[in-house]
């Protein structure tokens, strides 16, 4: 095993253990509509064989399931599947759930009709691996369709402000936040036989107020869990906690004390030609 090789798989065990900390379950069920999005988007037809790739909780394979198809889960924290099964069941849909790297997917070429992936795809440090996979297993005359942040909305925004607080990521990987980025994806995809486009779309958060929501996301999702964990023994996480806070208040549409900001997403389908 090559160091490069021995890094990236320490990078990706970190991976696994932020995702698993906290309680994502809490977190995936604020952003619901950006699978029903997706899988809105792809067209996902009765009888189709779907795979959802880093695929969480379900927000994607739930709604591909409830319309007819055969979908496969997969996802680097497979800790996750025991909330995505309870959710599966209580939908009364079946899903295969299989753990699996997005950048190494453990299928044959051609296998699915449609591969979709709802805010899961953009945390693979390889974003060109990642692409080069979403293409390899999709049939031809498929479709691959993706929701991601848009890096300038309020959750692109949100890990701006989170970057210098945390170690820098390795050279070899990329900042999730260009997936929501059209021109990036655009460019992923530029030498693979896909017609692509992309639409912004938006999610909007409600909470009792700016620092209610960043509290609630300190307390269930990972990244900013394990920040919070690693900042408070160094005397920072007030900081950070401030400037989200302030972000927050920044992006408030509702007007008076309570929360609601409106977070944009990136909807890209890239069709491969037959």
């Amino acid at each position: 095993m090559s160091l490069s090789t021995v890094d990236i798989q320490a990078l990706k065990d970190t991976h696994r253990r932020t995702w698993a900390s906290g309680d994502y379950a809490r977190i995936a069920e604020l952003v619901t509509d950006v699978g029903e999005r997706v899988v809105e988007r792809a067209g996902v037809r009765r009888g189709s064989e779907v795979l959802d790739v880093a695929a969480g909780t379900g927000n994607a394979s739930i709604p591909a399931a409830r319309a007819g198809a055969r979908v496969t889960a997969t996802d680097l924290t497979p800790e996750l599947f025991t909330t995505g099964r309870r959710r599966a069941s209580e939908a009364g849909v079946e899903i295969e759930w299989l753990a699996a790297d997005a950048e190494d997917l453990p299928f044959e070429a051609e296998r699915f009709d449609y591969v979709v992936s709802s805010l899961g795809v953009q945390f693979a440090p390889r974003h060109e691996v990642v692409a080069g996979e979403l293409v390899r297993v999709c049939r031809s005359g498929g479709t691959i369709a993706l929701g991601n942040w848009a890096a300038d909305g309020y959750i692109g925004r949100f890990w701006t402000i989170m970057g210098p607080y945390l170690p820098p990521p390795p050279d070899y990987a990329s900042p999730p936040a260009n997936w929501g980025r059209a021109d990036h994806v655009e460019r992923l995809f530029a030498d693979y036989p896909v017609e692509v486009t992309s639409e912004r779309c938006v999610l909007e958060f409600d909470a009792a107020s700016p620092a209610a929501f960043i509290d609630t996301l300190a307390d269930y999702y990972g990244p900013l869990l394990q920040a919070r964990n690693k900042l408070t023994a160094s005397g920072r996480w007030d900081a950070l906690r401030g400037e989200l806070i302030a972000l927050s208040n920044d992006m408030n549409a509702a007007g008076d004390d309570h929360f609601r900001a409106p977070s944009e997403y990136l909807v890209t389908l890239a069709r491969k030609r037959k």
